[in-house]
């Protein structure tokens, strides 16, 4: 018999960078349970002046759908944001169980830190009903393949002199969990009066677990990234601009069918008004079938200092 060859033992692969963000994005949206309908969330430790209002909102729909029977999915969620979060401290999230109906379920949960709240959060979850469908038709958009990514964007505005501690840029070179790829990029550096529309593919940086409550979850988390933007596009500004307070005051989002946040995804956004020191910008989600997953509304706060 020929000598059996013994086999090295595999060494384990490195994580790519992406791997390790989306499993830190997954661990944070895992909620520590204090005790019936209080949770306790993390924040990622990051140099940052206050927390980011999406993770805030996917963090409130997590402690909402703990408190949910699994057969019920999110259908919608409305959040008004009350104060700008700490990310020194955990955040404490405390989940009321308003009503339980024959399909439909309705939550509320309030975030808080420093014996204050700082997001009020109106959660529905639904059974799966069959009934009438429509819906409005997808753009035509470049696919994702052929748009520059995160990593391109900010090597672009890197060689057009963007300053070292350039917030903008700083986040595209962070490579956050969920990536995007803009059909429409504005010039952060040299920012000018463009149309109010937003159009942009988004999934998350690896395979998500099938649960489809976590990818509404992640989705709403992702969806805080550039809505806003939609609104300060027409007045040549960013969030980077000195001159500006910008904030956003609240957001609203409906899901309409199944999806797969770990798939692209088209987010269309656009502003369809602007006064009294706030921007108003809704946006649509497509799977790349064409199919309307979700939408959202947002409203923010765009103040002259």
């Amino acid at each position: 018999m020929p000598a059996r060859v013994r086999r090295a033992t595999p060494r384990p692969r490195p994580l790519e960078t992406s791997e390790v963000n989306l499993a830190a994005l997954l661990e944070l949206l895992d909620l520590e349970e204090l005790d019936l309908n209080l949770f306790r969330g993390r924040n990622p430790e990051e140099d940052r002046q206050r927390v980011f209002g999406g993770q805030v909102l996917a963090q409130a729909l997590v402690a909402a759908r703990r408190t949910v029977d699994e057969s019920r999915l999110p259908h919608s969620f409305h959040a008004y944001f009350l104060r700008p979060g700490d990310p020194r401290i955990p955040i404490l999230y405390q989940a009321d169980r308003i009503r339980d109906g024959k399909s439909f379920t309705t939550r509320r949960v309030v975030a808080i830190q420093h014996g204050e709240a700082i997001l009020n959060m109106s959660a529905s979850f639904q059974i799966h009903e069959p009934g009438f469908e429509h819906q409005m038709a997808m753009p035509a958009v470049p696919p994702p393949e052929e748009l520059p990514g995160d990593a391109e964007l900010a090597a672009r505005f890197r060689e057009a002199g963007a300053p070292a501690d350039d917030e903008d840029v700083l986040w595209f070179e962070r490579e956050q969990p969920v990536e995007q790829r803009y059909a429409d990029p504005i010039d952060w550096l040299r920012p000018r009066a463009m149309e109010p529309r937003q159009r942009l593919w988004l999934r998350s940086r690896g395979r998500l677990p099938d649960d489809p409550s976590l990818h509404a979850i992640v989705l709403a988390y992702a969806s805080d990234y550039s809505l806003l933007d939609a609104a300060t596009m027409p007045h040549g500004i960013t969030y980077s601009d000195d001159s500006m307070q910008i904030a956003s005051l609240d957001h609203a989002m409906w899901f309409h069918r199944p999806f797969r946040a770990d798939e692209w995804v088209l987010y269309v956004s656009d502003s369809p008004s602007t006064s009294n020191s706030r921007g108003f910008a809704r946006g649509s989600l497509f799977d790349r079938d064409g199919r309307l997953i979700a939408s959202v509304a947002q409203e923010g706060l765009l103040r002259k200092r």
